[in-house]
């Protein structure tokens, strides 16, 4: 029996391939692989579907955020609210410009930040909110952005996994600030390496962006600023802008996969499957469940030649870079328990019907054991 992964870029490939390789040759034929026009192409594109004014080109996700705190005055002693659970880049780049993350727990439902527990984490040192995206679902940003406008603090949508979500039929990246997206192999529109993207309105703030990307430079060996090199190359972006055109399509696909999901997973009293705010649309990144024997499952799973992932088995409040902030055990309890049940299924788009059916299946197959077990005592 064939195996399933959690991603099979391999089965994607073909599909692509065409026009990935005409976009290739044109980047070798023209030997511009550093600021060639296909950057702002594909710069145009993303801003055009996201739905903001600029949209500007880094070399990650990671550059991204950084560029977006860097660009917006966040620095040494400033203070910025975000979510513990989520991977690393977040925190770690509040950390890089000197500042300090300030975490929030969850929803128990959606996993994304908690706005009721915003307000009482705000200091006279916050300058900004990073709310999390998270598997593909925005967070609740008329009341994220409600309580920023109130405080007068910036708003940065950690976008990475949700390039096409939507809250309140606004895009993902369109709703604060500033807007950092991820094209790393395994997003949802995922590069041939590492690739990340800016959104935002302000004129000023996308120029700054822009010289911040390259050194800071704003004439040719002129340096106003101190910058990085937060560039996306040529080659990069002309891949991305070959893959953009499918998007819809396998987004689509992905939402197909998470009904059938939700059909046949929901009458498992010790599973959880997602929660979309009625208020959204999720482009399933992840299609996560809660599952009571999570590890049970996961190796059964394995077994099977089914894929999982666990995102993410450690709240950043317990990662030991950041134990010199005095966090502990229990400040978070919903990400802590979150942590230790939940559980990502194959979602991506080159998973057919029977696929999908097969991971219910052996889903359905570990509960009925669990059923079984707990019945007899053992």
């Amino acid at each position: 029996m064939k195996p399933i992964a959690m991603l099979d870029l391999k089965a994607e490939f073909p599909l692509i391939e065409g026009k990935v390789r005409e976009a290739i040759d044109g980047v070798l034929a023209s030997q511009h692989f550093v600021g060639g026009p296909q950057v702002g192409e594909f710069e145009n594109r993303i801003a055009q579907r996201v739905g903001t004014k600029h949209a500007i080109a880094a070399g990650s996700g990671t550059d991204a955020i950084l560029l977006a705190l860097m660009a917006g005055g966040i620095s040494s002693g400033d203070e910025v609210i975000t979510s513990p659970f989520t991977f690393f880049a977040t925190a770690g780049c509040i950390h890089r410009v000197g500042a300090t993350p300030v975490f929030v727990d969850i929803e128990p439902d959606t996993f994304n930040i908690d706005p009721a527990q915003i307000r009482s984490a705000i200091t006279p040192r916050t300058k900004a909110i990073i709310p999390i995206h998270l598997f593909g679902q925005c967070a609740n940003m008329e009341a994220i952005n409600a309580i920023a406008a109130d405080a007068n603090l910036l708003v940065i949508e950690d976008a990475a996994q949700a390039l096409d979500a939507t809250h309140k039929n606004r895009n993902a990246g369109s709703l604060g600030h500033f807007g950092c997206f991820s094209f790393y192999p395994t997003k949802n529109l995922g590069g041939f390496g590492e690739g990340g993207m800016v959104t935002t309105d302000d004129d000023a703030s996308a120029e700054r962006c822009r010289q911040l990307r390259n050194h800071g430079q704003t004439d040719q060996y002129h340096h106003e600023f101190i910058g990085g090199n937060f560039r996306l190359n040529t080659m990069q972006a002309a891949i991305l802008s070959a893959k953009l055109d499918r998007l819809d399509a396998c987004n689509t696909r992905r939402q197909e996969i998470a009904a059938q999901y939700d059909q046949m997973l929901a009458a498992i009293p010790a599973i959880r499957t997602p929660v979309i705010d009625a208020n959204g649309t999720s482009v399933f990144h992840q299609y996560s469940i809660l599952a009571d024997d999570r590890d049970g499952l996961r190796e059964h799973l394995a077994k099977a030649s089914v894929g999982s992932g666990i995102y993410y088995p450690v709240p950043l409040h317990r990662q030991p870079c950041f134990k010199h902030m005095g966090y502990n055990e229990g400040d978070f309890p919903v990400s802590e328990a979150t942590s230790t049940r939940i559980l990502s299924l194959p979602v991506h788009p080159m998973l057919c019907d029977a696929d999908v059916k097969r991971v219910a299946e052996q889903v359905q197959l570990h509960a009925a054991s669990q059923t079984v077990a707990g019945s007899t005592g053992r």
